[in-house]
């Protein structure tokens, strides 16, 4: 096991909608303790923070250098590539990645032997899609003895107020030819909804983790115009001017409300099992459960190494231990079925 030191902890990211909510839960739990970090050095220095940009290797490991006592950083933006995950991991600096796009978790998880070697941890896959949803995913795998398909489901509040770096990963994975036929499933709070294949990184990952064949991955948003408009743009969004407008567009139009939910189910044989959690501010909950990870992570009680967020026992229990935040985690009945024709 590793013991992590008491040490600074480098939020980076930590003005935007997830960077402030684990920024914020984060000082409340280690007063003091937390620098804020991001590209805007104006933003960050309001905050008493550094500036810092992660796709810059060579400056970010300066940063590191210069506060000299860094225990753990939370990676609430995406890098280019690993480069800023290897230069924590390297100084021996524990990583907790909210990062969702598989190219990136996959070059982080090839630094395992590194990690390992300088008794660093890094957990991958935190958030709510990944995150929650990879919890879900393992407790009903395990339910019905090992799942052969995983159907995974996140719905998202289009009124809610993401941060530009998200309108934009949306949109720009909107253009990924879909890897499975939409589903019509039934989400605690919003009823019988129609989610169409969306590729987070859930898919790729599980397959690994948990040993099942097939897992698919689907989004829809609780404005059922937006989603229509949405998945009915997925073919033009291919071209740039297209996604440029729909980014535009996302960033200014909040029809539908804060709310959001996602739902696993597993399958085996005859056999189903089904999870879902509801909440509200999918952006402050992905934060705290990056907080609750750090939190962990700075406790020593995780191994070394790299890992996403199911394969660590200790995070089994997270979606409970979320209730006094809002949300709310339910067993369902059995899943819906594709959507024909």
């Amino acid at each position: 096991m590793t013991t992590v030191k008491s040490g600074r902890i480098l939020v980076v990211g930590g003005y935007g909608a997830v960077g402030s909510a684990a920024a914020s839960a984060l000082e409340s739990r280690f007063p003091g303790r937390v620098v804020i970090a991001g590209r805007d050095a104006a933003r960050a220095a309001r905050l008493g923070g550094v500036p810092v940009d992660v796709g810059d290797r060579a400056g970010f490991g300066r940063t590191l250098d210069g506060l000299g006592d860094v225990a753990a950083a939370v990676m609430c933006v995406e890098p280019p590539d690993e480069a800023a995950a290897r230069a924590c991991l390297e100084r021996g600096v524990g990583l907790v990645d909210i990062g969702a796009t598989r190219r990136l978790l996959d070059g982080v998880a090839r630094l395992h032997p590194l990690a390992a070697a300088a008794g660093a941890t890094a957990v991958l896959s935190v958030g709510v899609a990944p995150g929650l949803t990879n919890l879900l995913a393992r407790r009903a795998h395990e339910e019905v003895g090992g799942a052969e398909r995983i159907d995974l489901t996140v719905l998202l509040g289009s009124g809610e107020r993401h941060g530009a770096d998200a309108v934009r990963w949306t949109v720009d994975h909107l253009a990924a030819p879909p890897a499975a036929g939409p589903l019509r499933t039934t989400l605690p709070g919003f009823g019988a909804r129609t989610a169409y294949a969306f590729p987070f990184s859930d898919q790729y990952t599980l397959p690994r983790t948990l040993g099942t064949p097939r897992v698919a991955t689907r989004l829809c948003l609780d404005s059922r115009p937006l989603t229509a408009v949405l998945f009915g743009l997925r073919r033009a969004a291919r071209r740039p001017a297209v996604r440029r407008v729909l980014n535009g567009a996302f960033r200014r139009i909040h029809l539908g409300g804060d709310r959001f939910a996602v739902r696993a189910d597993a399958h085996r044989g005859g056999r189903h099992c089904g999870y879902a959690l509801t909440g509200r501010a999918q952006s402050r909950v992905t934060g705290l459960v990056a907080a609750h990870v750090t939190a962990e992570l700075l406790g020593g009680s995780l191994p070394a190494g790299v890992h996403h967020i199911e394969e660590l026992p200790v995070f089994a229990r997270l979606p409970e231990s979320l209730a006094r935040y809002g949300v709310t985690l339910h067993r369902t009945a059995s899943g819906g079925g594709p959507v024909r024709g």
